[in-house]
């Protein structure tokens, strides 16, 4: 893969007019676009055909999570929007990771979210995930895979073992993101984008570090060139 076709950059925001400049700027330098729930909830299938209109690859970043049946016809609504990667929870279960694949078809990529970036293990304890991060992340991942997810999300923490389990296989997506020097946010486990890459990352996911910067094509290819 080229350095730049390892980026996804999350197009995170209230309405695709508030995106869409961001999008085009951005869309150049980057191998994905990522439309998420907030700009999803918003415009609906209409935003991943414009983001897909841009030329890369839209990631619907839904993360289904819901009985079989339902997660696997909103996987095939999906697929009809033109996504060509889609998250469920690897938390639903084998059978409900195995509808999403049967509903999305040959031409979406299922990825199997594990444990959220944004909990570290006191929240995991209190929700009740049993073991360390890196333990119910290699569970979950474990699952999917043999449940028939074509890739993974995973924290930048634990892409090394989760590699180590999963073999080459499956994509594995890594959100939690941050160059160095950058506000970590919402995230518990973060890496730079170099480190997961070298740690096994196919694909990082950058939302902020891109969108709040005065010149998001700029940033992108600033981050691209430390994963070269």
């Amino acid at each position: 893969m080229l350095p730049r076709e390892r980026i996804c950059a999350a197009v995170d925001a209230p309405s695709w007019a508030e995106a869409e400049a961001f999008a085009r700027a951005v869309a150049p330098e980057v191998g994905i676009l990522k439309v998420g729930l907030e700009l999803f909830a918003a415009e609906g299938p209409a935003a991943v055909r414009a983001a897909a209109a841009l030329g890369r690859p839209v990631f619907l970043d839904l993360k289904l999570h819901d009985i079989p049946s339902t997660v696997e016809g909103a996987a095939r609504s999906a697929a009809r929007s033109g996504a060509s990667l889609l998250t469920v929870h690897a938390s639903g279960g084998a059978e409900m990771v195995a509808a999403a694949v049967r509903g999305a078809g040959a031409g979406v990529r299922v990825l199997a979210v594990t444990v959220l970036t944004s909990l570290d293990a006191a929240a995991l304890e209190v929700v009740g995930l049993a073991g360390p991060p890196e333990a119910a992340v290699v569970r979950l991942a474990r699952l999917a895979v043999k449940a028939g997810a074509g890739g993974l999300v995973c924290s930048p923490h634990e892409v090394a073992a989760v590699r180590a389990t999963v073999g080459k296989g499956p994509i594995l997506v890594v959100p939690g993101v941050r160059p160095p020097g950058a506000d970590r946010g919402d995230q518990a486990r973060v890496a730079t984008p170099a480190e997961a890459v070298r740690s096994g990352a196919d694909v990082v996911v950058i939302g902020r570090p891109l969108s709040r910067a005065p010149d998001p094509a700029a940033a992108a290819r600033a981050i691209a060139a430390t994963l070269g």
